[in-house]
């Protein structure tokens, strides 16, 4: 028997096939378009997401050789915050506002207000975001009133493809609490919240547990998948819980980084724990009974992305880094803000910019190369700093996302956290920890952390260099300076 995970990211799906030793059996990924109709909004079309779900799913059936029958469950990831609004036959009233989208900072003021700025901290745990659902729904209310007398669901990205595998509108804790309309502590809808802000409670989804199965796929999507109809379909994750649970971060002082298009440092909590200065995120865990508190730079490899899109569009990523591992440590003074979609942590500032700073002549590719990589490893260092504030242990530190794949960038991380990062034998992203999720539900695991236990693998550790680690001490508290010096440049 089999497990399927399904991660719905933010450029395209990937599904995953494993098997109950945890083997990676096949896996594929199909992309679809972002929409930027105007600068900071972020949008897809939800049957995008559906369209290439349904594509990857057949393909990895074929690969493997695997009989519908075979699959004994399935869990689904995804990219957080986005908002689906679905009108009363189910489908997309328009396109889907997403995680990076930027537009509702005036919303998320007025939210605050309404509620109460320290009633919405001790029930969501969080401010109000640009990037959350909740402003989403109130810019859709106050910009297209037309559209929004349409709602009659408003789902999450994954929670649209279970709405499509299943029929059942459901979602669960670890995504649900990325809304800033969820009670974090009680791990259910902060239904006070939504009557305070006039929003139906029959809007939203009835939550689960992340192994809960939530429904079983339908006739219909069995047609369109190559699912078998009745397999049972599990309330998965958010990307980031789902994320943890691939790496094995279900237990107190494991810490993840991962470095895709953003960058992310999640702990593990065994009970509610909050940044005093609400620079991290305190979301329900994908492990039911646990919580996990995290920061978020929107851009890390979104960083270097860009900075190859627009700079190098000729050069392929291996000659990128290739030339910047001829460069040496600190890009001879060149220092890199990432700051290029706004920020989170730590600073909550959707209008933060990036830069480069102290170019000279001498300057070339590689320099600039270097300081992007050096740039996103000091952001992902302010997020370690607080979560070492706050009392939470980091004992391991294991890296995830495509930066880990790169030698020169794990070697800079480990030298700026002083710390080794270790990567793992299976780096399948989310989707293999939806399908863990998957197993758990279906009962070939007792627990989560019994399912990482059986499955989850170091494969390699790059340890500090302490030359290069003290040279890094300097360069990071000159990036730090960064942020305070740029700011009144944008605002």
């Amino acid at each position: 028997m089999y497990l399927l995970g399904v991660d719905v990211g933010t450029s395209g799906v990937k599904v995953v096939l494993i098997d109950r030793n945890g083997a990676v059996i096949a896996s594929a990924s199909e992309s679809y378009p972002l929409y930027t109709p105007q600068p900071l909004w972020a949008e897809q079309d939800p049957n995008d997401w559906w369209h290439a779900t349904c594509r990857a799913v057949r393909q990895v059936l074929d690969a493997a050789q695997v009989s519908a029958s075979q699959v004994q469950g399935v869990g689904l990831s995804g990219q957080m915050h986005g908002s689906v609004f679905l009108d009363e036959h189910g489908e997309p009233i328009r396109p889907a506002l997403l995680w990076c989208d930027q537009r509702t900072a005036a919303e998320c003021a007025w939210i605050t207000e309404r509620v109460g700025e320290q009633q919405v901290l001790q029930t969501t745990l969080n401010p109000v975001l640009t990037g959350f659902q909740a402003g989403k729904i109130i810019w859709l209310r106050n910009h297209e009133p037309h559209a929004y007398a349409r709602i009659r669901r408003v789902l999450l990205p994954k929670d649209f493809i279970r709405y499509r595998l299943t029929g059942e509108a459901a979602t669960e804790v670890s995504d649900a609490s990325g809304t800033a309309l969820f009670d974090v502590p009680k791990r259910d809808w902060a239904y006070d919240m939504l009557d305070t802000l006039e929003l139906p409670r029959e809007w939203f989804p009835k939550v689960y547990e992340s192994p809960e199965i939530t429904g079983r796929v339908s006739a219909s999507a069995a047609q369109a998948t190559g699912l078998a109809e009745g397999t049972p379909v599990v309330g998965g994750a958010g990307d980031q819980a789902a994320g943890a649970v691939g790496v094995g971060v279900v237990q107190s002082g494991r810490i993840s980084v991962s470095v895709g298009t953003s960058g992310v440092v999640f702990a593990h909590l065994e009970r509610p724990q909050v940044d005093p200065q609400y620079r991290t995120h305190t979301f329900c865990h994908a492990v039911p009974g646990a919580w996990h508190v995290m920061g978020v730079m929107l851009m890390a490899g979104g960083a270097l992305q860009w900075y190859r899109d627009t700079f190098a569009p000729e050069a392929s990523f291996e000659t990128l880094l290739e030339e910047a591992a001829q460069v040496p440590a600190g890009a001879e003074g060149l220092l890199f803000a990432p700051y290029l979609s706004g920020e989170r942590t730590p600073y909550p500032d959707p209008q933060a910019r990036g830069a480069f700073v102290g170019l000279t002549i001498a300057h070339k590719r590689a320099h600039c190369t270097l300081a992007v990589l050096e740039g996103v490893a000091f952001g992902l260092r302010d997020s370690l700093e607080i979560l070492k504030a706050m009392g939470v242990p980091l004992e391991e530190l294991r890296l995830t996302g495509g930066g880990a794949k790169s030698p020169l960038w794990r070697q800079i991380l480990a030298d700026v956290f002083g710390q080794p990062v270790h990567t793992l034998q299976a780096e399948e992203g989310p989707a293999y920890g939806a399908a863990l999720l998957a197993g758990v539900g279906t009962g070939v695991w007792q627990s989560v952390p019994d399912a990482c236990a059986a499955t989850v693998r170091l494969a390699s550790t790059t340890a500090p260099a302490p030359e290069r680690q003290a040279f890094y001490e300097t360069r990071y508290a000159h990036y730090r300076r960064l942020y305070p010096a740029l700011r009144n440049f944008w605002v």
